[in-house]
């Protein structure tokens, strides 16, 4: 009856299925899978709570949310446009290009500008938003406008991703050559380090493709709607 045990994952699948409360899921989960196993409801919360405050670091980008509402409150967003609206010629998918590129050096010197809430809703998607209503000299669509958010979410996605192991001490790095030591094999840490360079460089080539066919998509939608009117 060992196969018991694995009650839990059926329990997430489950409750992402139905969307129901991603905590409540996990940590009810969590719950049944120890009863089956036969840990104590207090044995459970003994882990969970030390669990909790061994990695309560994680939980410091709570931290950062009330800077950003004072940061757009005191006009942080607006000055940001301006900046973007500013600069001619400025397309909204090479600044997103520049903007990956930055994200990846960030990661390359183990600096974290933020996330989404923090970095890039509050600056980065308005900024390629002033981008885009210069190089097309209008307001965006609600469905352009959506699409900006995307993308901006999905640059810093990347770069956050295949530069992450970029700096030698990261933690991924750490993991990779700890998990090749345990399997005996001999682990290079800068060698790491010096083969996810080669990935992100790869990586910016291709969002710069990526971000230059949206430009031109952009456009094509500018032209169409000229000839419309």
């Amino acid at each position: 009856m060992e196969w018991i045990k694995l009650i839990g994952i059926v329990i997430i699948v489950i409750g992402f299925i139905y969307k129901l409360d991603t905590i409540a899921t996990v940590v009810l989960a969590s719950l049944v899978t120890a009863l089956v196993s036969g840990v104590s409801l207090v044995e459970f919360l003994e882990i969970l709570g030390k669990e909790f405050s061994n990695q309560r670091v994680l939980t410091i980008f709570m931290v950062t949310l009330p800077l950003v509402g004072l940061s757009e409150t005191f006009g942080l967003k607006q000055r940001s446009i301006d900046l973007i609206q500013k600069i001619k010629g400025l397309t909204v998918g090479s600044f997103y290009t520049v903007y990956f590129f930055f994200r990846e050096l960030d990661g390359f010197f183990a600096i974290r500008l933020g996330g989404h809430p923090q970095f890039v809703r509050p600056l980065v998607q308005p900024m390629g938003q002033a981008a885009a209503e210069s190089q097309l000299g209008r307001k965006l669509t609600e469905q352009e406008s959506e699409a900006l958010k995307a993308r901006a979410a999905a640059n810093d996605n990347f770069a956050n991703f295949f530069a992450q192991n970029t700096f030698v001490g990261a933690g991924g790095v750490l993991l990779i050559g700890g998990t090749l030591d345990q399997l005996g094999y001999e682990s290079n840490y800068a060698g790491i380090a010096s083969a996810s360079l080669i990935v992100a460089g790869i990586a910016l080539f291709i969002v710069g493709i990526y971000n230059y066919l949206f430009d031109r998509k952009l456009l094509v939608n500018k032209v169409s709607k000229g000839k419309e009117e």
